[in-house]
């Protein structure tokens, strides 16, 4: 089973944690199993946010509730069940390029996608939660067991 401080979450579906959507009840309930703390690096915490924020401006979120779930993921931090950790960046940029290198043509990952793959595998978790069809082939053939809640 997978452990939370071994489990990489790939921002888009960490924000179904903080915004409602299809996948959040399924993926509440998976963070209820998993417990613990969930590491989250700045890169993913930035990316999370901006996602957030990019709703309001797409229309699908009022400001009010975008600030609110920053606000949210604000509190998991402070109250320990998110934490933030640093990857370091010239060992997950190699390794990015690496995997694209071997994997961008056949699969068509974006950037981030790899960047996140990337990551997660420097940080050596072993689980990588993501709902992105793409990204999740990466992983998988990356060596990580891959999770969708």
């Amino acid at each position: 089973m997978a452990t939370a401080e071994r489990t990489y979450v790939d921002p888009s579906a960490l924000r179904s944690a903080y915004v409602h959507d299809s996948r959040s009840a399924k993926f509440a309930a998976w963070r209820r199993r998993v417990g613990g703390a969930l590491p989250v690096t700045r890169f993913g915490r930035s990316e999370l946010v901006n996602s957030i924020l990019l709703g309001v401006h797409r229309g699908f979120l009022q400001d009010e509730d975008a600030r609110g779930a920053v606000d949210d993921f604000d509190a998991d931090v402070a109250e320990g069940r998110i934490t933030l950790i640093d990857a370091l960046w010239r060992r997950t940029l190699d390794l990015a390029t690496e995997l694209s290198s071997r994997h961008t043509v056949r699969l068509g990952t974006r950037a981030l996608d790899v960047l996140h793959v990337a990551t997660a595998l420097t940080l050596e978790t072993t689980h990588f939660v993501s709902y992105d069809d793409r990204q999740r082939k990466l992983a998988k053939v990356a060596g990580l067991r891959v999770l969708a809640p």
